[in-house]
C-alpha cells in the first residue's frame, strides 16, 4: 500500500517507513504531523480525492530540521564593471512516514 502525499507546494509518493526530505514545516523534531491524502493505493484499487482523500490519513514523525547544500549564483555583465556572487541554502525537513491509513 502507498499514498500520495501533498505538501510544501508539491506531491510525494510514501510508504510506511519511508524516510522523505520535505519543504520547511512549522514542527520541530520528534513531533508528529499529518499530511493531506492525494491518492491511496492498496491491493488492486486506487483511490483520489477531489482534491483530498477524506478516509485516508499519513502520519509522519519529523527527525530534524536542516538546510540543504549551499547553491551558488553570480551574475556579470560584461564591459559594465557590474558582477555579483549569491549563495543560497534551501531550508528542508526530514520527515519518517509512520503510518497509512485507508478507513
Amino acid at each position: 500500500m502507498y499514498a500520495i502525499i501533498e505538501t510544501g507546494g508539491k506531491q510525494y509518493k510514501v510508504e510506511e517507513g519511508n524516510v522523505i526530505f520535505v519543504e520547511k514545516l512549522n514542527a520541530e523534531a520528534e513531533e508528529t504531523v499529518n499530511f493531506n491524502v492525494v491518492a491511496v493505493a492498496t491491493q488492486g484499487e486506487f483511490i483520489t480525492g477531489t482534491p483530498y482523500v477524506d478516509k485516508a490519513s499519513v502520519t509522519g514523525k519529523v527527525l530534524k530540521n536542516g538546510k540543504g547544500k549551499k547553491i551558488t549564483v553570480s551574475t556579470y555583465k560584461p564591459k559594465k564593471g557590474e558582477k555579483r556572487k549569491l549563495g543560497h541554502r534551501q531550508p528542508y525537513t526530514k520527515v519518517e512516514i509512520v503510518t497509512v491509513n485507508v478507513e
